[in-house]
């Protein structure tokens, strides 16, 4: 059976609002397959008096180096950690860099940026601040069915 340029059946999207300011949050939808080896999905930023969006996000369905390992990772190190933790999609269009600060909370910076080689290309940032133990956990489980979603038949 093909998957050629398929949207996937639980297109539900995942939303990561910020604690500290709810008008904050990144959002991860409209994922397709255009093969068994890859997921591309959209990303948008929200902020007061922005709104952004990056189409074709990748994300491959192999290796250890993806954001659900990435983002598990930091769940597993509820207690903190020194310095900055960061994860990029191969192309760098998606840029994820994560921070603890005291009681317990991880800053994720996302980092948007299309088109990097093309003239008049952007770059946008926003942090969005959220609980370092079960809210991490939620979200790497929730980004995990997001991106390995299919037809009901995958998770």
């Amino acid at each position: 059976m093909s998957c050629q340029d398929t949207h996937l059946d639980m297109s539900s999207p995942v939303t990561v609002s910020c604690r500290d300011n709810h008008s904050v949050s990144v959002r991860l939808c409209d994922p397709s397959r255009p093969d068994e080896e890859r997921v591309h999905y959209a990303v948008e930023a929200q902020a007061p008096g922005r709104a952004l969006r990056v189409d074709q996000v990748v994300a491959w369905n192999w290796g250890a180096d993806g954001l659900v390992p990435f983002l598990e990772g930091l769940a597993t190190d509820y207690r903190g950690w020194d310095g900055q933790w960061e994860w990029r999609t191969d192309n760098r269009d998606l840029t994820i860099s994560a921070a603890f600060r005291s009681g317990g909370h991880v800053g994720l910076t996302w980092t948007l940026r299309p088109w990097r080689s093309a003239a008049g290309g952007w770059e946008a940032s926003l942090t969005t601040w959220i609980e370092a133990g079960e809210q991490m956990s939620a979200l790497a489980a929730d980004i995990r069915h997001f991106l390995t979603q299919q037809d009901g038949s995958r998770g």
